[in-house]
C-alpha cells in the first residue's frame, strides 16, 4: 500500500496526443508506468522535455490532477474552505533550464494558472531555489515571482504546503520558511483545482533529459470548518 492515497487524484502523463490520462480507479488499482513509478514509499514522477503536451502547454508533464473518489473533476471555490496541499518530496532531476514545476492551484477552463511552486536549479551554485510564481489577479497576463528559499540541492528532501483561506490569503512555506500574499476577490468565484508532480519547463533536448521528482508524502485537505 503507497503512503499517499491515490484516491483523489487523476494523471497526465507524456505520451499519446492529446497526452494520456490515468483515472482515479486506474491509479487506485496500482497503476505503474514510465512516467510515474509507485513504490511502496514514495511515487517517482518523470517527464522527458520531449513529451507530449496538453493542449496550450507549451511543456510536458507527469502531474497528478484532484478528482473526488468517483474520478470526476474535483473544484472548489476558495471561500467554502481552507485549501490546503502538503507535499514532502526531492527533486532528482532538472532539464537544461533548470526548472520544473512541483505544485500548481489552477483554475478550471483557464490556461493560466493562480499559482506555481516552482524549483530552479542553478548550475553555478549546484542548488536550486524555490519560488511562488503568482498571479495575484485573474485577469493577470504575467505571474509575479517570489523567491521563498535558495539552496536546496538535487536529492534533498523538502516540503511544501501551499494553503489558501477563506479570505483569499495565499501562503506557500517551504520547510520552515513562509511566504503570503493576499490573492484579488477576481478568484473569488472561480473554480480552482491542486495539481502536483513533476511539469517540466523545457522542450528542447534528448529523451533523456526532463524533470524527475519523488514525492513520498501528498495530502490535499478541504477544511470547511
Amino acid at each position: 500500500m503507497n503512503m499517499i492515497d491515490l484516491g483523489s487524484y487523476q494523471l497526465s502523463i507524456p505520451v499519446g496526443s492529446p497526452p494520456k490520462t490515468i483515472t482515479t480507479a486506474q491509479l487506485v488499482k496500482g497503476y505503474d508506468g514510465k512516467y510515474f513509478k509507485s513504490k511502496s514509499d514514495s511515487i517517482v514522477f518523470w517527464s522527458p522535455v520531449t513529451g507530449t503536451k496538453t493542449e496550450n502547454a507549451k511543456y510536458s508533464r507527469s502531474e497528478l490532477r484532484e478528482t473526488w473518489s468517483d474520478g470526476s473533476l474535483h473544484n472548489w471555490v476558495y471561500p467554502d474552505a481552507d485549501n490546503y496541499l502538503n507535499a514532502k518530496l526531492e527533486v532528482d532531476q532538472v532539464p537544461s533550464s533548470g526548472k520544473i514545476v512541483i505544485g500548481q492551484i489552477h483554475a478550471y477552463e483557464s490556461t493560466e494558472p493562480l499559482l506555481k511552486v516552482e524549483y530552479q536549479y542553478k548550475e553555478d551554485t549546484k542548488t536550486g531555489d524555490i519560488v511562488a510564481k503568482v498571479r495575484n489577479r485573474f485577469d493577470d497576463d504575467e505571474s509575479k515571482v517570489y523567491k521563498i528559499v535558495e539552496g536546496v540541492k538535487l536529492n534533498q528532501t523538502f516540503s511544501y504546503v501551499i494553503h489558501l483561506s477563506k479570505g483569499g490569503k495565499l501562503t506557500v512555506s517551504v520547510n520552515d520558511t513562509d511566504w503570503s500574499n493576499r490573492i484579488s476577490e477576481t478568484w473569488r468565484d472561480k473554480p480552482l483545482y491542486f495539481k502536483a508532480g513533476v511539469y517540466t519547463q523545457d522542450n528542447t533536448g534528448y529523451t533523456s533529459e526532463g524533470g524527475k521528482a519523488t514525492f513520498y508524502n501528498l495530502d490535499i485537505d478541504h477544511n470547511k470548518s
